[in-house]
């Protein structure tokens, strides 16, 4: 039987911020792929920022297992020795291809082949419209080929990152906000163009289906889209609540292949990627892989593949060292140095929703933190310190430590090495002093 081809696309900054997830923004493209494939609800990433999340998904490892700790541009790398989706579907006969974006590096080198891809397109700004132009040329060309060996080819956009600058923004009265953040008129500006970023991002998609289609590849394609972390906004990326790990998940079978045309509510990890897609296509799943395969229920053999993972986050543009684990109903997440409450990468520090929640988010953080996720979906009200909740604690506690240790994380052996943001030198407010 001939292995399916692949079309991997993955987004920027998105979380969940698309129609089909219940939000108000227009998406219908997008909308469509998941009505008639399997959208998955409860899929977060176990980093909330890009370099690490994508080398999870690459890798299939968490964080500090696959050696991206912090952002690729400021010298964090996966291990060379690691094996990577595109590395081990070459040897299994696909012919691997990037088009866009990528954020991953191998000892420190910005080199798609390095990490596994056979061939690589660059795009300048790696718009979503652009990077489509090129697919349908891929495509085009696929078409000529007299062999019948299967493709594997990721199509990274940048939107929907910041800046938005460039995007007419919604109607302001259309915006809906999340509970976590204030209701404003600078915060509804700052969503009203995020918003446009997403509808761009969703015309591209619709674009790209429709050259699958029309390329006669769509009775022997698997269409995955996702993104890398949550929202670009305070209290979203760059922290472990839910708002920063949620991520979207789509896939989209060959007709006939799976049943499909549902919404799965089983708790989902990113590091399970690689393991399934390398199940789906008789790939042998590499050792020392932290994800599990959720192939077993995609055939319907299984309600849930997890129970619980584990979130991370230690170097963005500063250092902030913070490890968790979510199950179901509980959010634990313990912070290993004194900082903000909330930590705000400098593009959401400089942003106008930034510019609204400094005062509030720049107050001392606490050790542990614990979020009855069923009574307090926002994750507003720390419940760690609460006595009903001890034995809670003690048991998510005890797991992150089990956890650290068996994994040999770095962070147990104090400060990780790395360097903050020039950015930063240039912010004239209290930062610093907050975090005593």
């Amino acid at each position: 039987m001939q292995r399916p081809n692949i079309v991997f696309i993955i987004s920027h900054d998105t979380g969940r911020y698309l129609g089909t997830y219940g939000r108000n923004v227009e998406t219908p493209e997008i909308d469509e792929l998941a009505s008639e494939g399997i959208q998955f609800n409860q899929y977060f990433c176990s980093q909330p920022q890009c370099s690490p999340s994508r080398g999870s998904i690459m890798t299939g490892r968490y964080g500090h297992n696959h050696g991206m700790m912090g952002l690729a541009h400021m010298g964090h790398s996966i291990y060379e020795q690691l094996e990577t989706i595109p590395s081990e579907l070459n040897k299994i006969g696909y012919r691997t291809s990037l088009i866009g974006l990528y954020h991953e590096s191998v000892n420190d080198e910005f080199d798609p082949y390095k990490l596994g891809y056979q061939n690589y397109q660059q795009v300048p700004g790696n718009w979503a419209t652009d990077v489509t132009d090129h697919f349908v040329d891929f495509l085009k060309e696929e078409n000529k080929r007299d062999d019948d060996s299967p493709f594997y080819v990721s199509l990274g956009f940048e939107e929907t990152h910041r800046p938005f600058d460039d995007y007419e923004p919604v109607d302001l009265d259309e915006v809906v906000l999340p509970d976590y953040l204030p209701d404003t008129e600078e915060v509804r500006k700052d969503f009203a163009q995020f918003y446009r970023s997403g509808m761009d991002m969703d015309d591209a998609v619709g674009r790209i289906k429709r050259a699958i289609k029309e390329q006669g590849f769509d009775d022997n394609t698997i269409i995955i889209f996702t993104t890398d972390h949550g929202i670009a906004f305070p209290r979203a990326k760059g922290t472990l609540y839910d708002s920063g790990l949620e991520t979207a998940f789509l896939m989209k079978f060959p007709e006939g292949m799976y049943e499909q045309g549902y919404q799965s509510d089983a708790l989902l990890c990113n590091v399970d990627l690689m393991p399934t897609i390398f199940d789906l296509v008789d790939c042998k799943v590499p050792e020392g892989v932290d994800g599990v395969s959720f192939l077993p229920l995609i055939e319907g053999e299984v309600e849930q593949t997890r129970d619980h993972f584990f979130a991370e986050m230690t170097w963005h543009d500063k250092y902030h060292p913070m490890r968790g684990v979510r199950t179901q109903k509980y959010k634990y997440i313990r912070n290993f140095e004194d900082g903000p409450k909330v930590y705000m990468p400098y593009d959401l520090h400089t942003s106008l929703t930034g510019e609204v929640v400094r005062d509030e988010y720049y107050v001392p953080n606490v050790d542990e933190e614990l979020y009855d996720l069923e009574a307090d979906p926002a994750e507003l009200n720390n419940i760690a310190s609460d006595e009903a909740y001890r034995e809670v604690v003690a048991d998510l506690r005890a797991k992150v430590d089990q956890w650290m240790e068996a994994s040999d994380d770095p962070l147990l052996k104090g400060r990780v090495p790395g360097y903050e943001a020039e950015e930063w030198e240039t912010v004239d407010d209290d930062y610093e002093s907050r975090k005593k």
